[in-house]
């Protein structure tokens, strides 16, 4: 994947771009995400995840800090 990195709007069943690229990055692994794979993403914090094990691990950070 070399192409750019896409800035989204997160939605709770959509995503707006923001900026035109071909990626986002998973805010825990660091991972690329292409935009035609991008299923997992936390709308109130505004974060991509590359899969569940990701999207799980944060949910845990969270619930963590409370």
């Amino acid at each position: 994947m070399n192409g750019n990195k896409a800035k989204l709007k997160f939605h709770p069943n959509s995503f707006d771009i923001i900026e035109k690229g071909d990626y986002v990055v998973c805010a825990v692994s660091g991972k690329k995400i292409s935009l035609d794979k991008l299923v997992y993403w936390n709308v109130e914090l505004q974060e991509a995840y590359y899969s569940p094990k990701e999207a799980k691990k944060r949910f845990e950070e969270i619930r963590k800090q409370k």
